[in-house]
């Protein structure tokens, strides 16, 4: 391979076009939708493009609207893989992450900073008259470490989906369209963003 075919190779890789996506802060008393926030990268540098799609909170039409605004959007035949903040949306709005994949045809990858406390997310989901819900949460596998976050992954290697956040974490443990999308939802509800993404 000359030196020229491996430059260009690296920068293919390096600049993945990616969405992360993240939801809208809301009030869980008060709202009865928010939005989800869609944010399209270039590795972990380029900010793309943002979409949005509103979203029930605590509901069960998630993974249908984020499938509509992914497959709808003029970015979509450029996308590589879906970054999801966390299993849900909107709360308890839980994203069911085979559809989602099967859908849009892309792989996803559910991020988050710790390792969630099931037993206390299914006694919610229970109270709530939810529980439902557990059985999406528990088809979507166990989160596996990778680096400093957890993750869930469908349709993509555990190897790749390192390779895709070593890209994609520019600027902290968070894969930076996931970070980016979280800032946007704050400043949309509250006029700026506040603390950590």
């Amino acid at each position: 391979m000359s030196p020229k075919s491996a430059t260009k190779r690296k920068t293919l890789r390096t600049e993945i076009r990616v969405i992360g996506i993240d939801d809208a802060s809301f009030d869980k008393f008060k709202d009865k939708k928010t939005l989800a926030i869609g944010v399209i990268f270039r590795g972990g540098n380029f900010l793309d493009g943002v979409i949005s799609i509103p979203v029930q909170v605590d509901g069960d039409d998630g993974t249908e609207q984020l499938v509509q605004m992914i497959n709808k959007s003029k970015f979509k035949p450029q996308l590589r893989c879906i970054l999801l903040d966390g299993i849900a949306v909107g709360g308890f709005n839980v994203i069911d992450i085979q559809e989602l994949s099967m859908k849009t045809k892309l792989p996803v990858i559910v991020v988050v900073r710790d390792y969630p406390n099931f037993e206390k997310i299914f006694t919610a989901l229970k109270k709530l008259g939810m529980e439902w819900k557990r059985e999406l949460m528990e088809k979507a596998g166990k989160p596996m470490r990778i680096g400093k976050v957890y993750v869930q992954l469908c349709n993509i290697s555990q190897e790749k989906a390192k390779e895709i956040l070593e890209i994609t974490s520019t600027r902290s443990y968070l894969p930076e369209p996931i970070r980016v999308a979280h800032l946007i939802g704050q400043g949309i509800k509250y006029g700026e963003s506040k603390g950590r993404a």
